[in-house]
């Protein structure tokens, strides 16, 4: 497996680009939303200032090669709509966990497909990943639908509440399809 530099990526509607300080209020939005944390084991964030305190943490992971994180923006707008990352990395199996999440007025686009389908590019052929999972909850159908557009496959459930998927190496582009 290779962790390269930061790099952004650029498909036909969205750049997808580094977390940084300024993406504090927008990342409050997000991990406030009810819709969004409706999904997720977590609560929502409490202020701001936690959210930049998630922003260092998540670029100190990078900079450890523990994580990366894109920003998903749309081309003409530099704003944070949501994110896009890999985490729980094991390096010597080449193998990383998919997560993401979108303000819901965006729901409904194809914008996180197409986030997607860029990021498992770059993950197979950039990063040399050869197994990527994700977990999504069994009552997340929009997420359950983004994996399996993506060609991901259902593999187990955990704690009788999450789907587990895995998409393995070479990949295929089911993301790009129209089905």
């Amino acid at each position: 497996m290779i962790f390269p530099p930061f790099t952004n990526l650029i498909t036909d509607r969205l750049i997808l680009r580094e977390l940084q300080a300024g993406d504090a209020e927008q990342i409050f939005r997000i991990r406030t939303d009810s819709r969004v944390n409706a999904f997720l084991d977590r609560g929502p964030t409490k202020s701001v200032n936690d959210s930049l305190k998630f922003i260092n943490n998540i670029l100190k992971a990078q900079n450890n090669k523990d994580s990366i994180m894109w920003v998903i923006t749309l081309k003409n707008d530099p704003k944070l709509i949501g994110t896009v990352l890999y985490w729980h990395i094991v390096k010597e199996q080449d193998k990383a966990e998919l997560g993401y999440e979108m303000l819901p007025e965006y729901f409904g686009q194809g914008i996180m497909r197409e986030a997607l389908t860029e990021v498992i590019r770059f993950g197979f052929e950039t990063m040399e990943l050869k197994n990527i999972v994700a977990e999504a909850r069994v009552d997340n159908l929009r997420s359950i639908n983004a994996l399996q557009k993506c060609g991901f496959q259902q593999t187990g459930v955990a704690n009788d509440r999450y789907l587990i998927y895995e998409l393995r190496s070479p990949f295929l582009s089911f993301c790009d399809s129209e089905g």
